[in-house]
């Protein structure tokens, strides 16, 4: 499936873009670098025109299960939602997200900075739009003695 770019001008009233990626093909020493994805992730927000608000964190993590031989973990809030990380240094594979609560995220510069950073040779990404159904208006006024509507969910 190819992701494109979404158009900024965009007038859906959704919440927001989630673009899933799975890299093949990976460098092993970066996926194994703790220190080095600790910096690819404080400094990639930036670089994709988004702001960390917290420092990122990164866990090592072992063997889970055949499945999973381990690898590294993290993720950094940004203002606008989160990026996150997982590695499989001995499979040379990474499994990542960019989600954001802007209408619009450029893909092809966001696919291009993993590419970059950990020598994928392959991508496969999915974008998906969040909150098709974001209230364009706030619920409650901010006054906390205001009278709450409830969601009550369908049976």
């Amino acid at each position: 499936m190819a992701v494109q770019t979404l158009d900024s001008n965009n007038t859906n009233q959704h919440f927001g873009v989630h673009l899933t990626l799975e890299g093949y093909g990976a460098c092993r020493e970066k996926l194994a670098d703790m220190n080095f994805i600790l910096s690819w992730l404080s400094n990639v927000p930036a670089e994709i025109g988004m702001h960390k608000i917290a420092e990122p964190l990164v866990i090592e993590v072992g063997k889970q299960n055949p499945k999973d031989p381990g690898g590294i973990s993290g993720f950094v809030l940004i203002a606008e939602s989160h990026i996150s990380i997982h590695t499989f240094p001995l499979r040379c594979f990474l499994t990542a997200d960019v989600y954001t609560c802007q209408n619009d995220l450029d893909t092809k510069n966001i696919k291009s900075k993993f590419r970059d950073a950990f020598n994928l040779h392959e991508i496969e990404a999915q974008l998906i739009i969040r909150g098709l159904r974001y209230p364009q208006h706030n619920i409650h006024n901010g006054d906390s003695n205001a009278p709450s509507q409830h969601w009550v969910a369908a049976s």
